[in-house]
């Protein structure tokens, strides 16, 4: 038995709440009202936690979890928040609750991100914080844009059908961009107006598969025609797919 479970933070995050017949692990707890709420009703029986970088929203709850629960095991990548005791590198294999993770280090948001990928029975899925996200990509906060586009190139060679659970749900806003840079893109429209039905009902949008991303996040396509074509009559800028990258990512800085 397999349980993720997203649980609101703040104005937009999801912490990811996994839970095996071994036991439980939350994923870039940035605050903990919510999920202490469901750990109390369920009685969850609480493991550890996985850390993809450093920022607040993500690591903001780790002390109260560990007051209440001191036993927590806290995993993630080197960087300046002290209460990760065991540190992570690119390629390196965990196993907890169960499961074998590998980490995948995938810089530009930030320099320290990584990524946490598992392939259970054939069912893959991938915690990838502020890297990947549903239609969109993160901010290139103090990596630089060649780095966050080789970062999405290797998440974008993990199975087509990955699960993407990402750290916000900011999906409607992507897709809007994503239209504008594929106006005629069905597959698009199609997901734009399942999202907005979702939202409506307050559902997630998440989690996302890659297959999904491949057909409808423009920073996955920067290989195809019609994406290079808008960004070289926009941007006069040339055909490299790095290139046609960076143009998106700064057209969606000022979306």
């Amino acid at each position: 038995m397999i349980n993720i479970e997203p649980i609101k933070a703040f104005d937009d995050n999801y912490i990811w709440l996994m839970t095996t017949n071994e036991g439980s692990i939350v994923v870039d707890p940035g605050e903990n009202i919510n999920l202490l709420k469901v750990i109390e009703k369920k009685n969850i029986k609480l493991d550890a936690i996985l850390v993809t970088h450093h920022h607040y929203d993500h690591t903001g709850g780790i002390e109260e979890l560990l007051t209440k629960y001191p036993n927590l095991k806290v995993y993630g990548p080197n960087n300046n928040v002290d209460l990760i005791k065991s540190r992570l590198v690119d390629g390196e294999l965990l196993n907890v609750i169960g499961v074998d993770f590998e980490v995948i280090k995938i810089p530009g948001h930030t320099l320290d991100h990584i990524a946490y990928y598992a392939n259970i029975n054939n069912s893959p899925l991938l915690f990838c914080g502020d890297t990947l996200f549903a239609g969109g990509c993160g901010r290139v906060f103090e990596g630089t844009f060649d780095q966050m586009y080789e970062s999405l190139m290797k998440l974008k060679k993990l199975p087509q059908n990955t699960r993407i659970y990402c750290g916000h749900e900011y999906t409607i806003n992507n897709l809007k961009f994503a239209k504008a840079v594929e106006p005629d893109n069905i597959d698009l429209i199609a997901r734009y107006n399942d999202a907005i039905d979702l939202r409506k009902n307050n559902i997630p949008t998440l989690p996302s598969t890659l297959s999904i991303e491949l057909k409808t996040n423009p920073f996955l396509r920067c290989e195809k025609n019609n994406v290079q074509k808008i960004i070289s009559h926009k941007f006069k800028t040339g055909f490299s797919e790095k290139e046609i990258f960076s143009a998106l990512r700064q057209w969606k800085d000022n979306f």
